[in-house]
């Protein structure tokens, strides 16, 4: 058990349910259809990365180096593209951020999750145990 991941993944788990409640009740009427499906995209995503971060503690014992990326870049990656499309949905009410400047960032967060896996993948192709 790596207690840095799975606190790491705690904390993501638990401003995904808030900010997937205050999507769901307090951004409703206020922002368009189209944002609030992007808002809710952000927490999905967050969601399904939380969970990988508190299956990668599963390896801790291992100390893979692979594994200490995945955790580093699955952890970019919630902050790079579920942090963009946050701010993307909602830039009309909060006027935080230009969209020509946030909007490039959500593809390196994508890029962020992929080499996680990527990185997870090795680590179970090296894994002796």
């Amino acid at each position: 058990m790596n207690k840095r991941i799975i606190l790491t993944a705690s904390f993501f788990g638990l401003v995904a349910v808030v900010l997937g409640a205050f999507g769901a009740h307090g951004l409703e009427g206020k922002i368009s259809e189209d944002h609030l499906e992007t808002w809710d995209t952000a927490v999905e995503y967050q969601f399904y990365h939380t969970v990988a971060l508190l299956f990668l503690a599963t390896f801790s014992r291992a100390k893979n180096t692979y594994i200490r990326f995945s955790f580093v870049t699955f952890t970019l990656g919630i902050l790079l593209f579920s942090g963009s499309l946050y701010l993307l949905s909602t830039h009309a009410i909060t006027d935080f951020g230009a969209p020509s400047i946030i909007g490039p960032i959500t593809p390196i967060g994508g890029l962020c999750f992929i080499l996680g896996w990527l990185g997870l993948f090795i680590a179970t192709i090296k894994n002796k145990g």
